[in-house]
Formats: structure tokens, C-alpha cells, sequence
């Protein structure tokens, strides 16, 4: 008996490690899992850390995030990124967290760093330049984004791109931030 449950513990462990997204896929409800990715060098950023700085949605924690994933390359990740700015005029001194996660290549910090300058971007640009969030976060392209509230749920996923400053997601946001931090 004990060798029996055993074996189903090791095909448990195995399976939860090498199947974990299609066992666990990423749900409204969710907990939204952490990722790893870097600020940008100040060499290539505007003022900032002098060296690149790992985080994660674990630096949000009680915190109402958006995080989008983006690349330079991707049109409709152009187009939605000045509503993103004026969301984050709008909604960031209330506490909105607005994290935009780059999953362009190694080596185009530079190009990151002037996609940023052109459109004005003041909200946290992170890069992932092994593109690890796509696989944890389980998405179809780029953009995608993750409304995740206060107690770290994913409250809404958004497959391309959309109007971030319009009345309906500044409601839906507003109401997020309004609720008690945990």
C-alpha cells in the first residue's frame, strides 16, 4: 500500500511539474502567478536604478495592477499604449499599478528604452527578455493584459489591444481600487 501511494505521489509531482500550465491554467479568479522580469539599465532608461532591477507581481501585493504584455514590434501594442498613459494620469494617484512587461529579444534595451521616450510612457516598463512571462501567464500573443485586484486575483483578461483610458475600464478599475487593501 504504501508503495502504491508512493507511485501516485512521484506521478502527481511529475505531472503537476512537467503538465503545471495545462493542469492549473490561468483563470478569471485565479491567483495571479508571479513572473520575473528587469527594469531597464539607466544607460538606456530615463533617471532609474543604475542597474537593472528584478520584480515581479509580488512587488504589487495589496496593490490594483494592470499588467500588459507588449512587444516594440507589435502594432496593436502602439496603438493601446496612449490610453495606458492616460490611465495611468488618470488612476495612478489613486494606486493604480500600470506594469507593462516587453517581451522583446535580449539586447533591445535601446529599442525598448526609445519606444518609451516617443510615446512619453510614465508607467513601470519592465523587459522579460526570455519572453517566461508568455508561458506562465499562458498567452495567445501580444497584448495581453491582466487586471489582477487587491488580493491578487486575476479579475480580467484582455486578449489584444484595447481602450485603457475609456469610461467602462476606468469604472471597472475605480471599483477595483476601491476596495479595502488586504
Amino acid at each position: 500500500m504504501a508503495h502504491v501511494v508512493a507511485l501516485l505521489a512521484g506521478g502527481l509531482w511529475l505531472a503537476a511539474t512537467q503538465l503545471g500550465d495545462e493542469l492549473f491554467p490561468i483563470r478569471i479568479g485565479g491567483k495571479a502567478p508571479n513572473f520575473l522580469a528587469v527594469t531597464l539599465p539607466a544607460s538606456t532608461a530615463r533617471p532609474g536604478p543604475a542597474a537593472a532591477v528584478a520584480k515581479g507581481i509580488d512587488a504589487y501585493a495589496g496593490d490594483v495592477v494592470l499588467l500588459n504584455i507588449w512587444a516594440t514590434w507589435c502594432g496593436p501594442c502602439l496603438v493601446e499604449m496612449p490610453s495606458m498613459q492616460r490611465l495611468q494620469q488618470r488612476l495612478g494617484a489613486q494606486g493604480l499599478q500600470i506594469v507593462a512587461v516587453s517581451v522583446d529579444d535580449p539586447g533591445m534595451e535601446a529599442k525598448i528604452a526609445a519606444f518609451v521616450a516617443d510615446l512619453n510612457l510614465t508607467f513601470t516598463i519592465l523587459h522579460d527578455a526570455p519572453g517566461e512571462i508568455r508561458q506562465i501567464y499562458q498567452t495567445t500573443g501580444v497584448p495581453e493584459t491582466f487586471i489582477i485586484g487587491r488580493d491578487g486575483l486575476i479579475r480580467r483578461r484582455i486578449i489584444g489591444a484595447d481602450d485603457w483610458s475609456s469610461e467602462a475600464n476606468v469604472a471597472f478599475l475605480e471599483r477595483l481600487l476601491a476596495e479595502p487593501r488586504r
